[in-house]
């Protein structure tokens, strides 16, 4: 196991001690299966009341599987999504939502990761023509997947706008702890305009959990057949829903996204001014994209984990997590200055 930190995904980090207690505390004695427990009743409670949902909340392994369930509620057999290009269920869910809901994806080239209603009106061809997939719902990720983040303004006006259009919102929150973090902003402001989301536990802190969120009551009746069907109903579900306490106890989940933001904010201010650096996105969550001079990028490659996100212009990602301390950013800081000045 290399000892440095990784900077390649908040997924190679471990698991918080809190949420590791929590588990270990569930684990005392027997408790009923699929979600009939004190444990997932706690923890669906607590987390109904931090989005005010209007639905339930239901536990999933994987964030593959908490997108293309909450699709699977918003969706009849004929109907397609609209997408940002770059988004997880487009790019990086090896065809999931295709094909196992098999509806159509009508992804929308966006600079900066985000939807607006232009952008998707410029996809709302088609509709009532029986030889075409119907537009249905518009799915985008807080925060994106090139690390910016919606403002509560942008959802507001995009989900006003997907109303005015008879289009339902679905919102990946792979890393939604992020972006509240970054907005200051509590976790039911981000989901006010949304029908379904997903509250991502893996990328902060957790074992393997995400939870989905239903927003509009209309939904919620249909979840546990279709969660069932998908193979996502845990049968010793405590243990899911033991990861959530241990990040809802005492605002885990808000301070591990602080302070993973403020490392990524950290490493992008101490590359700035480094020749060969030019940073591509606004730094808001916990991912940092970059141009690099591609002679550097293997060399520091051996060193240190990080992912080239487009080998055409040489951009990287770097990510950095809860348990990133500011000596791995400052000692990786160093690297890509090293590696910058060697070819001086």
């Amino acid at each position: 196991m290399n000892s440095r930190k990784s900077f390649g995904s908040d997924n190679h980090a471990g698991a918080h001690e809190a949420v590791l207690r929590m588990i270990s505390a569930s684990n005392d004695g027997d408790a009923h299966a699929y979600g009939d427990d004190p444990w997932t009743q706690r923890a669906t409670a607590a987390l109904r009341d931090l989005f005010a949902a209007r639905g339930g909340v239901h536990f999933v392994f994987t964030g593959t599987a908490a997108n293309v369930l909450g699709l699977s509620l918003l969706l009849r057999p004929y109907d397609a999504v609209i997408c940002a290009e770059s988004a997880h269920l487009n790019v990086d869910e090896c065809g999931a939502p295709e094909r196992v809901l098999g509806n159509k994806l009508l992804p929308v080239p966006s600079p900066d990761g985000k939807l607006t209603p232009d952008l998707v009106a410029a996809r709302l061809t088609g509709r009532q023509d029986e030889h075409r997939a119907q537009p249905r719902v518009v799915a985008i990720t807080q925060a994106t997947e090139l690390g910016t983040c919606y403002t509560l303004d942008e959802l507001r006006t995009l989900g006003e706008f997907c109303r005015t259009q008879d289009l339902r919102l679905y919102m990946d929150g792979a890393r939604l702890a992020n972006a509240a973090a970054h907005l200051g902003c509590d976790l039911a402001d981000l989901a006010a305009y949304v029908d379904v989301l997903s509250f991502g536990g893996t990328k902060n802190g957790a074992v393997g959990v995400e939870a989905l969120v239903v927003m509009a009551e209309d939904l919620d009746d249909r979840v546990p057949f279709q969660r069932k069907q998908q193979m996502q109903l845990a049968s010793k579900m405590r243990f899911l829903a033991a990861q959530f306490m241990g990040l809802l106890d005492d605002g885990v989940w808000l301070r591990n996204a602080r302070h993973a933001n403020a490392m990524a904010q950290r490493l992008a201010d101490g590359v700035q001014g480094i020749p060969g650096i030019e940073l591509r996105q606004a730094v808001e969550a916990n991912a940092i994209f970059a141009a690099m001079d591609p002679r550097d990028i293997e060399p520091l490659q051996r060193r240190w984990g990080f992912h080239v996100w487009d080998e055409r212009d040489h951009v990287v990602r770097w990510m950095t997590a809860f348990d990133t301390a500011e000596s791995d950013v400052d000692e990786f800081v160093a690297s890509v200055r090293e590696a910058a000045s060697s070819r001086v």
